[in-house]
């Protein structure tokens, strides 16, 4: 059994004896992770040797990346709450066992379908950049770009947050049970104290330089000896019990417009070795957007996500519009020639991507342009042939401006969530929530730790002159690649899903949907295949799985291959006409929890 088995079985039996399920409707996520020398948050799980099945339930379901999690959601949903009252509850709750991830100090986008409406919405809650940041924040004397962390640590990173005004406006929205009761079991967990899990205690271990520089986050992750706390250490969290019990009773008033929002200025402006330049004005400007959804057609389904300034489902929906034209269900996914098309497809979304995707409060976008059948089925031709391609560039989506842009050098890398819920009503909630890096800026303050998002926009601002749409403005939204899903037939759900990893969200996100839905793969079957993503010409191959059998086949095609571990957090939930069926990436900790 893996190390990590007992901390799960633990919570597993508690949900049993606390009458919340049987244990044949939950799934521990448990396996052995490898480290990703990339990948800030860095891999404590590589893919699962272990033969896992899809998760059935009749009435509700939860799909989460941490048990606490998780059983925050399902006591609320037990209570007769919602899918939004348990997301608010998933969401403090995984802000404190999930520290390195989500949590106050990030943001998140919402997908979200009410059944009583038949209405399916997003809720953007991405940070703002400073209203004092200039477009040069991340550049030397020189002009030149930062090194990467020498722009993350400390204040300089750190965007407005916006997770808290996401799931107060959502639940102003949408929500059924009193706000103030569903801050209860992150509050109670933070004052009595919760084990440290073994991926934490990994994460901690492996960012000792960085997360020692703030004397808060020092004091909180470290011993007193100033080692990092060890797995199974009882860890409490007073300060974030007390920020918790603030938002409960207050809202979000002190958080945006009182002493959070000034704790938070102060935190920021104080990193005296790189300090940033958010304000109070900025807290108090700053608004949640309600976005129509982003939806691409395919296989007579309609996959709806996050539009800018997300690129997820824009990105999402041209992969799988390029590939419509191919019969890559009878291929299967043991083909190479499958997975050429997908490698292929995703290189040609990526570089639209890359051209023209961002905040489009800010830069006018070609957005029904991306999407359009004719545009797709003019660029899906290229990949008419048998072998990659040779080169791969930006199409020209039709514009009703003239705008003439370089493309994105962003560096955005993983440090996310993803969780996805039905309830008992029929609504459903896909989201994908983040500090960006993992523990973001490494600030921490009032018991959770502030987002270095303002590094997911381009350190630069034009090439040669042309500039970049993503690049820094005071107000703006960084680009980012969180895709939380959900898949639309005749007007109602049928698969909710979504991952965090960076810009490789995209790739794990549309293969578990072409598993799911080409190849007729339950749930976890679909997230549990090995990975294979392709992005800017490489193919990154997950080590130890399957896909490095194909190496040889896709290089003799003309791809460059790397076997790597590829750390995602898919987590899904289908619906059918039997019930619901879930999974949870092994590759973390999540389980699925339905009754």
């Amino acid at each position: 059994m893996p190390h990590n088995a007992s901390v799960s079985a633990t919570m597993i039996k508690a949900f049993v004896a606390a009458g919340l399920l049987s244990t044949c409707l939950i799934q521990g996520a448990i396996a052995q992770q490898t480290t990703d020398a990339i990948a800030p948050e860095t891999g404590t799980t590589g893919a699962s040797t272990e033969t896992r099945s899809s998760i059935t339930a009749k009435n509700w379901m939860i799909s989460a990346a941490n048990p606490l999690a998780v059983k925050a959601g399902a006591n609320i949903l037990q209570s007769g709450g919602n899918a939004i009252d348990a997301m608010v509850a998933i969401q403090t709750m995984l802000g404190l066992v999930e520290p390195q991830s989500s949590g106050l100090g990030g943001g998140a986008f919402l997908v979200y379908f009410d059944a009583t409406t038949g209405k399916l919405t997003t809720l953007d809650g991405r940070e703002t950049a400073p209203l004092n940041a200039t477009p040069t924040l991340f550049q030397d004397e020189n002009g030149e770009p930062l090194k990467f962390y020498d722009a993350v640590v400390g204040g300089r990173s750190v965007g407005t947050p916006g997770t808290p005004a996401l799931m107060k406006a959502a639940h102003e929205n949408w929500g059924q049970m009193p706000w103030n009761t569903l801050f209860a079991p992150a509050i109670e967990t933070a004052t009595k104290g919760f084990e440290v899990s073994p991926r934490l205690a990994v994460l901690i271990a492996n960012d000792q330089e960085k997360l020692s520089r703030d004397p808060e986050a020092k004091g909180y992750f470290f011993d007193a000896d100033g080692a990092p706390l060890a797995a199974g250490t009882v860890l409490q969290n007073p300060k974030y019990a007390k920020t918790l019990q603030d938002i409960a009773a207050n809202g979000t008033m002190n958080f945006y417009q009182g002493q959070i929002a000034e704790d938070i200025v102060e935190k920021v402006k104080g990193a005296d070795w790189n300090p940033g330049v958010l304000s109070l004005a900025d807290f108090a400007n700053y608004q949640v957007k309600e976005r129509q959804p982003v939806c691409a057609e395919y296989r007579g389904l309609d996959v709806c996500g996050m539009g800018p300034p997300s690129s997820g489902a824009l990105t999402v929906g041209q992969i799988l519009g390029l590939l419509a034209p191919y019969d890559i269900t009878t291929m299967g996914p043991d083909s190479a020639q499958s997975w050429r098309l997908i490698g292929d497809a995703s290189r040609l979304a990526f570089a639209d991507r890359g051209r023209y995707m961002a905040d489009i409060d800010f830069v006018p976008m070609p957005l029904t342009g991306l999407l359009d059948k004719t545009y797709l089925a003019e660029r899906s031709r290229l990949l008419d042939r048998e072998t990659a391609l040779d080169t791969v560039a930006p199409g020209t989506p039709g514009f009703s401006h003239a705008l003439r842009l370089a493309d994105d050098q962003a560096i955005e890398l993983p440090s996310t969530s993803h969780f996805s819920i039905v309830d008992i009503y029929g609504n459903a909630v896909s989201m994908t929530t983040t500090i960006e890096n993992g523990f973001g800026s490494r600030l921490m303050v009032n018991g959770f730790m502030l987002n270095n998002e303002l590094t997911d926009f381009s350190f630069r601002t034009h090439v040669d002159g042309v500039p970049i749409a993503n690049a820094l403005a005071p107000g703006k939204r960084p680009r980012s690649s969180m895709a939380p899903t959900i898949v639309m037939k005749d007007g109602k759900p049928v698969i909710i899903t979504g991952s965090p990893g960076g810009s490789r969200i995209i790739g794990y996100v549309a293969q578990s949907l072409i598993g799911m839905i080409d190849w007729n793969m339950p749930p976890q079957q679909a997230i549990d295949m090995p990975h294979l993503v392709n992005r800017f010409g490489t193919f990154d191959l997950e080590a130890g799985t399957d896909a490095e059998k194909l190496a040889p086949a896709l290089e003799d095609m003309g791809f460059k291959t790397s076997i790597r571990d590829l750390n995602s957090g898919i987590h899904a939930i289908m619906v059918t006409e039997d019930g619901l069926i879930g999974g949870a990436d092994s590759r973390r900790e999540g389980i699925v929890v339905g009754q």
